[in-house]
């Protein structure tokens, strides 16, 4: 199918966007933001076309928009794990959106948009120790243990991220279960639904059956009820005009009395 206009334009904009998202931004900017807006109106005119690209590839181009959608959203919170945790539930996309591109360019902001709120939570995490160890210990002390307290607050910064970590896997495993119980769920209700419109399938059939069977009684009934009252009228006849003739015989055997 020939890409309209609409679509070619859409997918200008969304390279577009991809670009901007890969590179570092000033708080300040605004463009990414209007473009997202535009690409979203861009893409509701998409899907009421009649002439509209496929469903996957609408979903590819929704899967995208969503992308930079929550890519934005999650640069707006004010913590670095809270960036962190909501771009753990960002999904890129699966196709490159042009020719030029050998890995989804969302795949790589994705990628870039982990390692910066990952460094930046190292940072905060630094930051904290060597606030604390300032605070708890004389000055040429903490300078002079810089290497180990540093040595341990990257061990401490790593326990807090494989913490994180587990937190997620135990997370993404409850999802899974409860994903698995409602496919059983559905699974069982539809086998449940299935044997329902089985039985209630033969019962049709069984009354459609009957009802023929009875149709068919019906009208052999009618039939030996009519024979019945043609065979009861002719015997009837024969019967009153053998006493109407045997009335007549016997008047004329017998004369009237003087």
């Amino acid at each position: 199918m020939v890409a309209t206009r609409l679509e070619l334009n859409l997918v200008r904009l969304l390279s577009r966007c991809e670009a901007l998202a890969a590179e570092r931004r000033d708080a300040e900017e605004w463009r990414l933001e209007k473009y997202v807006a535009a690409l979203e109106d861009m893409l509701r005119e998409l899907k009421k076309q009649a002439s509209k690209p496929a469903p996957e590839l609408l979903n590819e181009y929704s899967r995208k928009v969503d992308f930079l959608k929550g890519l934005l959203e999650a640069e707006k919170l004010s913590s670095s794990t809270e960036k962190a945790l909501a771009n753990q539930f960002l999904a890129p996309g699966r196709t490159p959106t042009t020719i030029k591109e050998r890995t989804p360019a969302t795949k790589t902001v994705h990628l870039q948009t982990k390692a910066r709120c990952t460094g930046q939570m190292r940072s905060e995490l630094l930051g904290t120790v060597c606030l604390l160890l300032l605070s708890c210990q004389p000055f040429p002390l903490c300078f002079c243990r810089g290497a180990s307290d540093e040595k341990q607050s990257a061990a401490e910064l790593d326990a807090v991220l494989q913490r994180h970590q587990d937190m997620q896997e135990k997370l993404a495993e409850e999802m899974l279960s409860l994903a698995r119980s409602l496919k059983n769920n559905t699974l069982a209700a539809q086998n449940v639904i299935k044997q329902d419109n089985q039985t209630l399938s033969h019962s049709l059939r069984m009354a459609d059956q009957n009802f023929e069977k009875l149709k068919d009684e019906s009208d052999r009934l009618e039939q030996h009820a009519k024979k019945s009252v043609n065979w009861l009228l002719w015997i009837m006849l024969i019967v009153v005009c053998f006493i109407f003739i045997s009335m007549i015989l016997f008047i004329r055997i017998f004369p009237k009395l003087k």
